[in-house]
């Protein structure tokens, strides 16, 4: 419990770092005059270049070597880099520290995950990835509630050296305090030697087995469309219904509170369910990805003067948008070889930085900047509807994700059943 406890922690941290800069877009880009779309670019580019680049391989470093070390030396180096983005004079330091916030997910998450499946049986997986899970919402959460404080009382330059700094403590403090978990026996398989083409062929594997394949796109679309609300939400509150920068803080922290809910919640529903029907286990992301979706578009849809609507549905879709990641990244342990895991983990990783950092935030930004010339002072929150609609291809990847689902299960746990 202590190791999940401060893996969860540590993750809090770095999401905290990421969201950030989404609670500060206002007076960066009061104090620099940039657009929603250098915005977009600052807060995507950087982050998902740097896990394009290194997201695989340290995946696959994290199947082979010991794991808590690496960890411990992504999240701080990540956190140092991070800090120094303190310093920026102009869009490129703002983009370098988002750089070192890609550097502790790409080398963390996916670690983090392969050590918890081997802490945790299987059927207790969804629930000890929902609390894992919960890191990021509550990261969302602390950046919402304490930096517009921070930034009030000492400025967003001195807020991001405070985050990053707690973040490389929090570090070495694991690094010292946990051991190196045994890993599970994993399956005798024939692989290249030359650990390049190890990587390239462990990729192409997972990618070759449609329930894993479904599952990664499925969770690429949802983050396109969570990556961007989160992005922007404190903005889209502040410009629609005229709210300090508090007041939008503190409505999206009651939001990323729900989603801390409803990541719990779906991870215990999940062990559940799945005890009986192992298919629950993708039938509650196709759930919860299909309320998200209508809730969210009523909450970007209704008129203006319809704020307490507009709120309600909001506040509802956080709870839902966050039951997908429990159950597919559990599932993801159940049919993936073990020698395997943390690089099945960091293609989901991969492909949400791809396409909800890179593309999510930037694309919303440069729509922003178009739709404001169209319905001024409506572009941002139309941009945000075009992004939602990502969601509907991620219900129907996971929907194919569940139709293969029993049979990838039954295969991957056929030595089991034989053995006993």
């Amino acid at each position: 419990m202590y190791v999940l406890a401060l893996l969860t922690a540590l993750s809090a941290l770095t999401f905290m770092d990421r969201q950030i800069l989404a609670v500060l877009l206002q007076p960066i880009k009061q104090e620099f005059g940039f657009s929603d779309l250098q915005i977009g670019l600052i807060t995507g580019l950087g982050f998902a270049l740097t896990f394009a680049v290194l997201g695989i391989p340290l995946g696959r470093l994290a199947d082979r070597k010991e794991r808590r070390s690496l960890i411990a030396w992504c999240r701080g180096v990540g956190g140092s880099v991070a800090a120094l983005g303190a310093l920026a004079t102009g869009s490129g330091g703002l983009t370098a520290s988002r750089a070192g916030a890609a550097l502790g997910d790409a080398g963390g998450g996916a670690a983090s995950m392969s050590i918890l499946a081997d802490l945790y049986k299987p059927h207790e997986r969804s629930r000890a990835m929902s609390v894992f899970g919960v890191g990021n919402a509550m990261g969302a959460l602390l950046a919402l509630l304490l930096g517009p404080l921070f930034a009030e009382w000492w400025g967003w330059r001195v807020t991001m050296v405070i985050i990053g700094v707690a973040i490389m403590v929090l570090s070495l403090v694991l690094r010292l305090s946990i051991s190196e978990p045994v890993r599970a026996i994993a399956q005798v398989i024939s692989e290249p030697q030359d650990g390049r083409q190890q990587a390239k062929s462990a990729v192409a594997l997972i990618w070759s087995e449609p329930v894993t394949r479904f599952l990664i796109v499925g969770a690429a679309c949802v983050l396109i469309a969570g990556i961007s609300i989160g992005a922007w939400n404190v903005a889209l509150l502040a410009r629609r219904f005229d709210l300090s920068l508090k007041q939008a803080g503190t409505i999206s922290a009651g939001a990323a509170v729900l989603s801390v809910s409803g990541s719990l919640f779906s991870g215990w529903l999940t062990d559940r369910l799945a005890r009986s029907d192992v298919r629950w286990q993708i039938r509650i992301p196709v759930i919860g990805t299909s309320l998200a979706m209508v809730l969210g578009f009523g909450y970007l849809l209704v008129g203006s003067d319809m704020f307490m609507l507009s709120m309600a549905c909001m506040l509802i879709y956080s709870f839902f948008t966050s039951w997908w990641a429990p159950a597919t990244y559990a599932a993801l342990s159940l049919v993936v070889p073990t020698e395997r895991r943390a690089t099945a983990s960091a293609m989901v990783l991969m492909a949400g930085a791809l396409l909800g950092n890179g593309v999510g935030p930037i694309v919303a930004g440069w729509l922003s900047d178009v739709l404001n010339t169209v319905a001024p002072g409506e572009g941002l929150r139309y941009a945000m509807a075009i992004m939602m609609c990502t969601l509907l291809p991620a219900v129907w990847a996971f929907y194919r994700a569940l139709q293969h689902y029993p049979g990838a299960y039954r295969k991957a746990h056929a030595p089991v059943v034989a053995a006993a």
